[in-house]
């Protein structure tokens, strides 16, 4: 698990639809880039949250089930021998989901200041991604990482996902990247979140995806360690966030792309 984290020959990838609609989808998913990510020695993490509690409509969907979710998560692990990144909202769901094998917990964005939150995913043991809310700067994301290390767990990533300056759209500040690096942990870039375009009057997210290709290049040129993206074979049908996600078809070619950047920016 550390090994896929401190690579220098390449970035990882943390990938995977938005949250689990079907142990179908899940699986179908984490086998088409498992053969990709074997093929160009990326190191990669299946994502997918196994609930989605930061909806803006109370009748979108949310997901299967917490025990239905969690149990698809842990049966992708096992078959593909991969390491499972998922959300959680509350204190309570950090030790429940490290029971069902989840490797790396993630604290949403809203929630990175979220004390309680933050010292429960630390005391489960696992590694810990705190996304950097979108009303933070990167220099105070180091509060965020001390209330996980005080716990004695030193597993922690941190992820870029856009500030807002704006009432419905995200902007990227690059220079975020080498900032929270500062902290000593890995840094990773979430990409299709970052083109999100929230608060939008349908009370379903917008976003930009024919921008991802830009942001992760940029990403990966800055230093980034890792990429994370949501995708999915049909994203106008996806249950969440289709708006900004990846179409699954076009991970191959954009992730050849960032690899021929990663081995030129290793070489000055």
């Amino acid at each position: 698990m550390t090994d896929k984290i401190n690579t220098r020959k390449s970035f990882f990838l943390i990938a995977g639809p938005c949250v689990v609609e079907s142990e179908k989808l899940c699986m179908d998913i984490a086998e088409y880039i498992c053969e990709i990510t074997h093929r160009l020695d990326i190191p990669y993490f299946f994502k997918a949250s196994y609930r989605k509690a930061n909806r803006s409509r109370s009748d979108s969907f949310t997901g299967i089930g917490d025990i239905e979710g969690l149990k698809t998560l842990e049966k992708v692990k096992k078959t593909f021998d991969l390491p499972i990144v998922t959300d959680i909202h509350n204190p309570e769901e950090a030790q429940m989901a490290a029971d069902y094998g989840v490797d790396v917990l993630q604290i949403p964005a809203f929630l990175s200041r979220q004390t309680d939150l933050l010292q429960a995913a630390g005391r489960s043991g696992t590694f810990v991604n705190i996304k950097k809310g979108q009303f933070l700067s990167a220099e105070s994301m180091i509060f965020a990482v001390e209330k996980v290390r005080e716990t004695g767990n030193n597993k922690i990533m941190l992820t870029e996902r856009g500030s807002m300056f704006g009432y419905n759209d995200l902007v990227v500040d690059f220079r975020n990247i080498p900032e929270m690096k500062k902290t000593g942990c890995p840094v990773i870039t979430d990409i299709t979140h970052s083109l999100q375009q929230p608060n939008q009057l349908s009370g379903v997210s917008g976003g930009k995806p024919d921008l991802i290709e830009t942001i992760a290049r940029a990403a990966i040129a800055v230093g980034t360690d890792g990429i994370f993206l949501e995708t999915h074979p049909e994203p106008w049908n996806a249950k969440s966030d289709g708006a900004n996600m990846l179409r699954m078809d076009l991970l191959e070619n954009l992730l050849k792309k960032l690899s021929i950047i990663k081995q030129t920016i290793e070489t000055l």
